[in-house]
């Protein structure tokens, strides 16, 4: 069965669940689609968005065994060689698991801050995605808007937010993870710490997040949101008195 046909047997919607909402937008105005080995695809800096084995992913091998690669992802040229995966991620490990040697992709232009916001957009609304990986994601799209002139910290957050369908609030709460020391972060995608008690926990210093972990370490429990309110505020006091001295 040629790969046009299989398209027409498949639902858009499927596409949609498996790929990205966004992405068959994307695709279509990147241009013409080539074969790449996959070789020569490389994984976009600082990359945020893990590949979990789950249900999904059995899924989308399932399809791709069956039907090919049918929504190309989007690269651009590296000037070390080769092009890097701006969306396509999770396409590109199945392909390799299926023992496949290329991938359809569409190779476009683009600098750093426009790829790093394709490459959020394609994935931010994915139903699976840590606290962890999108309060990266968030922040690499803040920036980038930034770097683009966009102003206004409020302004600029609901920009961020707006594909996945978050407020400016909840960006910046997010993005306040990204501060977090690494075993802090690791609980708030395990559920340990909620979303409200981490964002407190980000405004303590290295030192304080470390008696932090040794607590819940030790007492098997994680501070309650009133608890990190505390500590806040414990330790923006110290922050006060120390400029006094």
């Amino acid at each position: 069965m040629s790969r046009t046909k299989a398209l027409e047997k498949v639902k858009l919607t499927s596409f949609d669940d498996l790929f990205g909402g966004r992405e068959a937008e994307n695709a279509a105005e990147a241009g013409d689609v080539k074969e790449i080995p996959l070789s020569e695809l490389h994984e976009f800096h600082n990359h945020p968005f893990q590949i979990r084995s789950d249900e999904e992913l059995a899924e989308m091998i399932e399809s791709v065994r069956e039907h090919g690669v049918l929504i190309p992802g989007i690269v651009r040229k590296r000037k070390e060689g080769g092009y890097e995966i701006i969306s396509g991620h999770t396409r590109k490990h199945v392909c390799e698991v299926l023992g496949l040697e290329t991938m359809p992709v569409f190779v476009k232009e683009m600098d750093n801050d426009e790829a790093s916001v394709v490459m959020v957009d394609s994935n931010i609304q994915r139903e699976d995605i840590l606290p962890s990986e999108k309060a990266w994601a968030y922040r690499m799209k803040m920036e980038a808007l930034s770097h683009q002139g966009v102003k206004g910290e409020d302004y600029t957050a609901d920009l961020v937010g707006e594909t996945a369908g978050d407020c400016a609030r909840t960006v910046q709460r997010y993005i306040r993870l990204t501060y977090l020391k690494t075993e802090l972060l690791d609980y708030a995608d395990q559920g340990r710490i909620i979303l409200a008690v981490a964002e407190k926990l980000s405004f303590l210093n290295e030192e304080e997040q470390g008696w932090v972990l040794q607590v819940i370490s030790q007492n098997i429990t994680a501070p309650s949101k009133s608890q990190a309110e505390e500590l806040k505020e414990e330790s923006r006091k110290g922050d006060l008195t120390e400029k006094r001295v």
